[in-house]
């Protein structure tokens, strides 16, 4: 299923792992902060279980957010940059 990784690391450091990480799981970076592809239900547990540790100050937060094809293929993408949410679909560019 397709997700969306958001998220909002106060240290420098800590960001630039947590993007690594992300990276490892197969996930593609589309906004500085934010990624997105394919998880299965347990690789979902295995990431939210590993990207605890980078939640250190009250203001971190990271959000890992499936999206059903319904919903990723309504996703309205604004951008000049020609960023996609989903591969291959309708969505258009304004």
């Amino acid at each position: 299923m397709l997700h969306l990784v958001v998220y909002d690391i106060s240290d420098d450091s800590s960001r630039t792992k947590l993007a690594k990480l992300l990276e490892k799981f197969g996930l593609q970076r589309v906004q500085y902060s934010a990624f997105r592809g394919e998880l299965n239900p347990n690789d979902r547990e295995v990431l939210a279980r590993r990207v605890k540790r980078f939640v250190k100050d009250e203001r971190d937060c990271i959000f890992i957010i499936p999206l059903c094809t319904r919903c990723a293929s309504t996703a309205v993408v604004i951008s000049n940059t020609g960023v996609e949410l989903v591969k291959d679909t309708g969505v258009e560019f304004v």
